[in-house]
């Protein structure tokens, strides 16, 4: 470190990761990326994340970076004692496995604060305790359960979220949890558990359309069914099939619209005067505008639609992401080397600090990369 830069916010603190798949991994990369030393164990043979084909290629790479490998099995009686030793050397404990699991290898919170009253143990749960709190979970599942695939589908077609929105916010309010933790521990010199859960997260996200209910009365309609508030609010074709949403949320903005795309008339017409009379008249209206706009291109539209002010987006691949020119600019895509030695470009925690944006420090670790530089102090460890 030069004498220019400064100490990440959560350096010196040491961090256990039992954790595989999406929700663990995201907490322990956000404590990692904020400067945390953050040894994730690993089974023999690696974690199975590693290798998981489809739309799971991507996961370990995603939220696994700045973090150290060690391979322990938990399994045997020696791989325990050397787990259990070890968190008695950190301050944070992550765990994401099944109900049950670490209380069997004894590697639960209430097994380890015994020893290690200052720890703080974070589980990464399906449910919180309740009647559900044994169901296994997955994004999906709970995506079902907690009213966001019925608000994000069609009616009779609950549609999940395209990523794993609970996944990832569970993991994020694990991270919470922890730096909650850790300030409360400088008061009370004492550890605690934190529990992060699919299900919650998901009610959560669907929190204003419960309170919509309390103070309506009536059933929120799935989103592709609402009322829209705005008369101009959707997505529209333009020439050679290609899309873009547009938002004119004010009488000023449609009136703006309208001179950008040309249609003079659509400004004059008295039953469009106003948000309230556009919105009665919103289906035909959306088609007026279809027609207009089916003749104009996408690359020559925006950059007029940004200079008027005008709410605009295209709508974007993940592909097409890889090569956005504000991520690029912004320093939120940065290169990473990854365990098999080539780079990728990899997407930043979206927050900066103080002017700097926490980000990769060191590559992608190979399966057992660190075991013995982290093993090498403890008492039970035998060298291989």
């Amino acid at each position: 470190m030069t004498t220019t830069e400064r100490p990440l916010p959560l350096a010196g603190v040491r961090v256990l990761e039992f954790t595989h798949m999406v929700m663990g991994p995201t907490c322990g990369m956000i404590l990692a990326d904020l400067g945390a030393e953050v040894i994730k164990v690993e089974p023999p043979g690696g974690d199975k994340t590693r290798k998981l084909p489809g739309l799971g290629i991507g996961f370990f790479r995603s939220f696994n970076r700045n973090k150290k490998s060690v391979v322990i099995d938990i399994g045997t009686e020696e791989g325990r004692a050397t787990a259990a030793e070890l968190a008695g050397e950190c301050d944070v404990v992550l765990e994401n496995f099944r109900p049950g699991l670490m209380a069997g290898f004894g590697l639960d919170y209430e097994t380890l604060s015994k020893k290690y009253p200052k720890l703080i143990y974070v589980t990464h749960k399906g449910f919180l305790p309740g009647p559900y709190d044994n169901r296994l979970a997955l994004d999906e599942v709970v995506q079902m359960m907690g009213g966001l695939s019925y608000m994000t589908g069609p009616v009779g077609r609950p549609l999940r979220a395209g990523t794993s929105v609970n996944d990832i916010m569970g993991g994020m309010f694990g991270a919470i949890g922890v730096l909650a933790a850790l300030r409360e521990r400088e008061r009370t010199g004492k550890g605690q558990e934190v529990q992060s859960a699919l299900f919650e997260n998901c009610v959560f996200l669907s929190s204003q359309h419960m309170q919509q209910f309390a103070m309506t009365g009536e059933a929120p309609p799935p989103m592709p069914s609402r009322v829209s508030a705005w008369s101009v609010y959707d997505v529209f074709t333009l020439a050679d099939g290609e899309q873009l949403f547009i938002g004119a949320v004010s009488d000023k903005q449609f009136l703006t619209l309208c001179r950008v795309i040309e249609a003079p008339e659509l400004a004059a017409d008295p039953a469009l005067a106003n948000n309230a009379l556009r919105v009665a008249v919103r289906p035909a209206l959306l088609e007026r505008l279809a027609e207009n706009l089916k003749h104009h291109r996408v690359e020559e539209l925006s950059p007029k639609l940004e200079a008027a002010g005008i709410p605009y987006a295209p709508i974007m691949r993940p592909d097409q992401l890889m090569s956005d020119p504000h991520l690029k600019a912004s320093g939120g895509l940065v290169p990473m080397e990854t365990d098999d030695g080539s780079m990728t470009d990899v997407v930043l925690l979206p927050l900066l600090m103080g002017g700097r944006r926490p980000g990769v420090r060191s590559a992608l670790p190979g399966v057992g990369q660190h075991t013995e530089e982290v093993l090498s102090g403890l008492k039970s460890h035998v060298p291989a």
